[in-house]
């Protein structure tokens, strides 16, 4: 069965108001691996029967990657007009698999003229089942697991608890790292970071932080970000390819209720 997927301007055509906005990010529409990540999660909304939209060609990227490399002027251009499409549909509700993203269209735009109640999906995910939209059968049970937290998601906004809890509800044993949730530390992809070169002579920031994963010795390492897994997975195929799979909590979620 194929995915169901309709943009903003077919839910506006039809005269009716999905329930949330799925800002997809730029990963997640263009990056081949993060592709696999938004796939899982719309696997799980038209499983949950969600009403959602996605902008489609009308999405842009957010700014976040213009702010962080400190080019506020080209920042400011790409919220406006996103923005301003934003709410030429009354968006109420953002849903997105990207903290990057998420900590972005929450938390600045607000001074641009964008208010937004905006999620990360495993908070939405979380929401789901709480509202019994959405129940878990927990196929994966036992499994061992070790998490990451996005620095954007979890020391940028304090969301710690509900991954764990999702992990929880699946039925995996989380090991934690030394370094997590207030104390995490960096995949090395924030701050536009993933975009430049190493420094030559140091440790890259994802070697270190997978060497960490590695060490809890589970099956799988876990996080909630597009850059996150990128980041992780090539630590992975540096220190100890074919060892661990790097995966999404959606991917979790997909692979546990065989979706």
């Amino acid at each position: 069965m194929g995915l169901v997927v309709q943009t903003m301007a077919e839910w506006k055509n039809a005269n009716t108001d999905p329930e949330i906005l799925f800002w997809v990010g730029s990963a997640g529409s263009f990056d081949d691996r993060a592709k696999k990540i938004t796939r899982s999660f719309v696997k799980i909304m038209n499983h949950a029967n969600v009403k959602f939209g996605v902008l489609g060609t009308e999405e842009s990227a957010s700014g976040d990657v213009a702010k962080r490399a400190g080019n506020e002027f080209l920042f400011q251009m790409q919220a406006m007009n996103n923005i301003q499409i934003l709410n030429s549909y009354n968006i109420q509700r953002i849903v997105t698999t990207c903290p990057h993203d998420f900590n972005t269209l929450k938390n600045e735009y607000k001074d641009l003229g964008g208010e937004y109640d905006v999620l990360h999906h495993t908070e939405f995910i979380y929401e789901l089942i709480t509202k019994k939209r959405l129940s878990i059968l927990g196929n994966l049970k036992n499994k061992k697991i070790t998490y990451h937290d996005p620095c954007y998601l979890g020391r940028g906004n304090g969301v710690f608890s509900i991954p764990r809890k999702l992990i929880d509800i699946i039925g995996l044993q989380l090991i934690e790292m030394p370094r997590s949730k207030e104390t995490s530390f960096c995949c090395g992809a924030g701050g536009a970071q993933m975009f430049k070169e190493p420094e030559k002579g140091r440790e890259d920031i994802n070697i270190n932080r997978t060497r960490e994963a590695l060490n809890a010795k589970t099956s799988i390492i876990a996080t909630g970000c597009p850059f996150c897994n990128t980041m992780m997975q090539d630590g992975v195929k540096n220190l100890a390819e074919g060892s661990v799979d790097v995966l999404d909590i959606a991917e979790l979620i997909v692979q546990s209720e065989k979706l």
